[in-house]
């Protein structure tokens, strides 16, 4: 009568070990994104990493992934959605599948500087935008700042004609594709790895990009311009895939919450510093020619 007896509770002790086992085992999170480690979004995602994992050690654990080496452009919202990855970091011109309202950042000369920037951001309008797809399973934690764009080419552009005929790189966004139509330019979708290579080929003529992503791919060694047009934003949305943020322990999402609004200062300061050195960067290399432009120029 004992071997029954004992043997159900040893089963029941096994399961039990085996359920605290599993409860130890940390919370993972692959951060995906496109850009080098350099730039403030890479920089963002090593300093996210190390705060989690001393904040949080043996809880959470998180894998950065930076330079499309794990998944690119064109597959990294993919990926999101299957769970294959907890966090990215795409640009706010990469959403217009998803929700047409983001498509406002995408719009040319709607914001002077980053600085307005930030008060539309940080906006009961502007944070209502980061919860716009929680029905897509897409919940928005933060904006993060990469800056200002600007244009480059492999010759001067001054005015509106000079871009008349170039082939133009540009993102999935079709605000973005009117907007080089509307100059008599060629826009041609093309992923972020590949664009060094398509200026180098000719495939296209010219992109639009803030200095730290100039310098950081070395377009600057393939354009022999860049006008300082201030003309769009280039930022990026923070997202993870919503069913897996739910599901965390709310002590965990709390704490990240207060990570992730501390990296996500961190990450802007440093963005406005970063394209000023890369900047100047730039002018060192004497490869580029930086036009700038006055205000009535703009």
């Amino acid at each position: 009568m004992f071997k029954p007896i004992w043997k159900a509770l040893a089963c029941t002790l096994a399961l039990s070990a085996m359920s605290t086992a599993m409860a130890a085992d940390p919370v993972v999170i692959k951060f995906s994104h496109v850009v080098a480690e350099q730039t403030p979004k890479g920089q963002g995602a090593l300093l996210f990493k190390k705060l989690v994992e001393e904040r949080l050690p043996g809880k959470v654990k998180v894998e950065v992934y930076p330079n499309s080496s794990l998944f690119g452009d064109g597959k990294e919202m993919e990926a999101l959605l299957l769970g294959d990855v907890q966090m990215i970091a795409p640009s706010l011109a990469k959403f217009e599948q998803y929700t047409k309202t983001v498509q406002l950042f995408d719009l040319p000369f709607l914001f002077d500087d980053i600085s307005a920037v930030d008060r539309f951001q940080l906006s009961p309008e502007g944070q209502k935008l980061l919860k716009s797809m929680e029905s897509k399973n897409i919940t928005g934690l933060a904006y993060w700042h990469n800056g200002m764009k600007q244009l480059s080419a492999n010759k001067p552009l001054r005015e509106p004609k000079d871009a008349r005929g170039l082939k133009f790189r540009v993102q999935a966004s079709a605000v973005l594709e009117e907007q080089f139509k509307a100059v008599n330019a060629n826009p041609r979708k093309m992923s972020f790895a590949e664009v060094y290579q398509g200026l180098q080929t000719g495939v296209v003529n010219g992109a639009e990009n803030p200095y730290s992503n100039i310098y950081s791919q070395k377009m600057h060694e393939v354009q022999k311009y860049i006008t300082e047009s201030n003309h769009g934003l280039l930022d990026y949305m923070l997202i993870t895939n919503t069913k897996f943020w739910n599901g965390l322990p709310p002590d965990i999402r709390t704490e990240l919450d207060k990570i992730l609004v501390e990296v996500t200062a961190h990450v802007n300061k440093e963005a406005a510093q970063l394209n000023e050195h890369d900047k100047q960067r730039i002018l060192d290399a004497k490869t580029t020619e930086i036009i700038t432009m006055t205000p009535e120029e703009r």
